[in-house]
């Protein structure tokens, strides 16, 4: 389960990493609380901030994929962790001074954004310099882990924080200011000659068009791009939603916003620690069902009418929220090559973030419309539409069973090939589970998919 964390270089960066994801996440519920704060309870202002915080994924992080393949890409997250730092403590330092307005919040969130456009395909891709193509798919588990263990300890503390200081969000983002240090010392003190850089990746004309092309030829990337956007888009507002909730449906205040922030991280931790036993690239069916697994407890915890019911329902829905999230990233990471992969999962989180401007304002709007519940209720909707019908174009030509279990508990697709051309699809399923540049095993390819 933790056989990645042999490599030094990477049990290095988890460590610190797990410290500035905690900062993180008191800053993300921070901001969240400081506009509801300075707007009167808007939801509407809430999915601003949010589409402008992640709004510039759609404009540079193609861009941060070209700079991680042509860079050394520890100095790029060098540059990058210490501008997002500095912009932390500018807007702590707004707040204690009570100066801090809408508009303050908005420049900062949509600065944030650009930072972390540029540091995420840098940061992901780097995970396999780290701990090279054998310990991929668990680092990257791992690595989810620790961003899952943030959320569960960083809204609770942020929570406690807020409330200690009767409202004061400024802690929270003073805090989130100090702890990208630790992800900075990590990085310097890093033993330079274990990584395995990839080739650097000269600079020429149309590497986007390149990128799209090479997606293209890859229908199985084309999928987990399509159901990344949707649920990237409609489903992964727990921001916006959980913060709605408390406030409106159950008249709350932070510190149980932050208790519910952490039922949902109790979720994703647990998600994430299942998908750590992962060793390979996971199949495409196994997406798709995730992914309808997830709209569906969106639903359902859009329906809970009380509080601790609807924190209840919150945990199942934060694991399979991860659980779908690791294994999109693990199923793209692996399935590129070395000297594609930080222009492709630019282009991969620019479809799972890059929808957010769109899906933010609208789930606000939605929730302000017709009442908090529908952000999460329309949300899974559209979340198990998209992911049935990329399902059933998967199935066509194969007999497919659908299994549920109770004891032990389980759902399992089973997908048959049928008819004359039943072996390709056998392979071609068997396929999904292969890392580019290795040699499938002859016991993998007689298996027959199930």
């Amino acid at each position: 389960m933790f056989r990645s964390l042999s490599v030094p270089n990477f049990r290095l960066y988890v460590s610190a990493n797990l410290v500035s994801q905690i900062g993180t996440w008191m800053q993300r519920i921070g901001q969240d609380w400081l506009v509801l704060q300075l707007s009167e309870d808007s939801g509407v202002a809430l999915g601003v901030t949010t589409a402008l915080q992640f709004g510039p994924t759609l404009l540079f992080s193609f861009y941060g994929g070209v700079l991680a393949d042509r860079y050394d890409k520890r100095r790029i997250l060098l540059l990058t962790q210490t501008v997002m730092g500095l912009l932390a403590l500018g807007l702590g330092l707004l707040v204690a001074a009570d100066a801090a307005a809408l508009w303050h919040v908005y420049v900062l969130a949509a600065a944030l954004g650009v930072a972390s456009s540029l540091d995420t395909p840098a940061r992901q891709s780097f995970v396999s310099e780290m701990v090279g193509p054998e310990h991929l798919a668990n680092a990257v588990s791992l690595n989810s882990t620790a961003f899952n263990a943030a959320r569960l300890i960083g809204p609770a503390v942020a929570g406690a924080l807020i409330a200690a200081s009767g409202g004061d969000t400024a802690p929270a983002f003073l805090v989130n200011a100090g702890s990208f240090a630790t992800t900075i010392t990590a990085l310097l003190c890093m033993r330079t000659a274990d990584l395995r850089p990839s080739a650097p990746v000269p600079r020429s004309r149309g590497q986007l068009r390149q990128t799209v092309a090479y997606t293209r030829q890859h229908p199985d990337l084309l999928l987990a791009m399509l159901l990344a956007f949707t649920v990237g888009t409609f489903g992964f507002n727990s921001q916006i939603t959980i913060a709605l909730m408390a406030r409106e449906v159950f008249d709350l205040g932070a510190g149980a916003f932050g208790l519910l922030s952490t039922a949902y991280a109790v979720g994703s931790l647990s998600g994430a620690l299942l998908s750590t036993r992962r060793s390979r690239r996971p199949l495409q069916r196994f997406l798709v069902v995730s992914a309808v697994v997830f709209g569906v407890l969106l639903v359902v915890s859009g329906l809970m009418g009380t509080y601790y019911a609807f924190a209840a329902v919150l945990v199942p829905t934060g694991a399979a929220a991860l659980v779908f999230s690791v294994a999109c990233n693990s199923f793209v990471q692996l399935g590129v090559e070395p000297q594609m992969r930080g222009r492709v999962l630019a282009l991969y989180f620019m479809c799972f973030m890059g929808g957010t401007p769109v899906g933010a304002p609208l789930i606000g709007w939605v929730s302000e419309q017709f009442g908090a519940p529908w952000g999460l209720i329309g949300g899974g909707l559209v979340c198990v539409v998209v992911a049935a019908g990329a399902g059933a174009v998967l199935s066509r030509g194969r007999h497919v069973r659908l299994e549920l279990h109770v004891v032990p508990p389980s759902l399992q697709l089973h997908v048959a090939p049928a008819g004359p051309d039943g072996a390709t699809a056998a392979l071609a399923d068997e396929a999904d589970g292969e890392v580019p540049g290795e040699q499938p095993s002859r016991d993998r390819v007689r298996r027959p998919a199930r």
